[in-house]
């Protein structure tokens, strides 16, 4: 990696090159592998509308007067199982060549750090993609389970039957996982601010009003649902998140006067 710093730019884009196209090859592989096993991708995707699911057995242990309610997913499009088949199949595949992606970025990245910035670089990289893991698995298991509990039984008169569609099941399932993963990395973005002098745990506790009001707006225009329900659930946690940061930002400065 050393000998790149001595490389043109167009040598650098050449370099650039080769990463994405073998991060493209590792994808495909994965999501072709994903494609085909069907069954067990699915069984995976469809969890939070199963009686079993993990949630609800927890729930049904917490409260044994929980009942669960069994909501009918159904199908509008001629080709559209086959399409959100290929849809899920690229996520699922994408999200398991993620550490190889990022191995790549760094790689390409790091020839330009200096020594220092490098040793802080690696940490942040490793924090930043299980705290990704950690937001998709908070809305997988969390907030998506609750949120199609609610909405999906939700009716403003018994005349009114829901039929929720494939479509809409897996795209607000992708979204909300993608968006709890980039959420969650407000700490470590905190982390990240707060080593290079840009951040201080001052006015971070100063306008803590002002930032939950902030997470709740942001909340409010990123989630697929829009409704009060979701917004709630994704507002809390990523406060949590906020709270956290001002103790990361906090420990930074301890770290930096000692």
């Amino acid at each position: 990696m050393a000998e790149t710093k001595d490389l043109t730019f167009w040598e650098h884009l050449d370099v650039l090159r080769g990463g994405i196209i073998r991060c493209l090859i590792a994808v495909a592989v994965c999501a072709v592998g994903a494609f085909l096993l069907k069954d067990q991708l699915f069984a995976l995707v469809l969890g939070p509308q199963q009686p079993d699911f993990l949630t609800y057995r927890l729930l049904r242990r917490l409260s044994p007067d929980y009942t669960f309610t069994p909501i009918v997913i159904i199908n509008t499009g001629l080709a559209q199982q086959f399409i959100i088949h290929m849809r899920v199949a690229l996520a699922v595949g994408a999200l398991c060549v993620s550490p190889y992606i990022l191995y790549e970025a760094v790689r390409f990245v790091s020839p330009a750090l200096y020594p220092n910035e490098r040793e802080a670089s690696l940490p942040a990289v490793i924090a930043g993609y299980l705290m990704f893991l950690l937001g998709m698995a908070v809305a997988y298991l969390l907030i998506f389970p609750f949120t199609f509990r609610f909405l999906g039984t939700y009716q403003v008169a018994d005349a009114v039957e829901n039929l929720i569609s494939l479509d809409s099941y897996i795209s607000t399932l992708l979204v909300l996982c993608l968006l709890m993963g980039v959420l969650f990395e407000l700490p470590v973005l905190c982390w990240l601010l707060a080593r290079l002098g840009l951040l201080t745990a001052a006015p971070m506790t100063k306008y803590r009003k002002h930032a939950f009001v902030v997470i709740m707006v942001l909340a409010a225009v990123i989630t697929p649902t829009g409704d009060i329900f979701t917004l709630s659930l994704v507002t809390l946690p990523v406060y949590v998140l906020y709270e956290a940061g001002i103790c990361v930002v906090k420990r930074v400065e301890k770290k930096k006067i000692a």
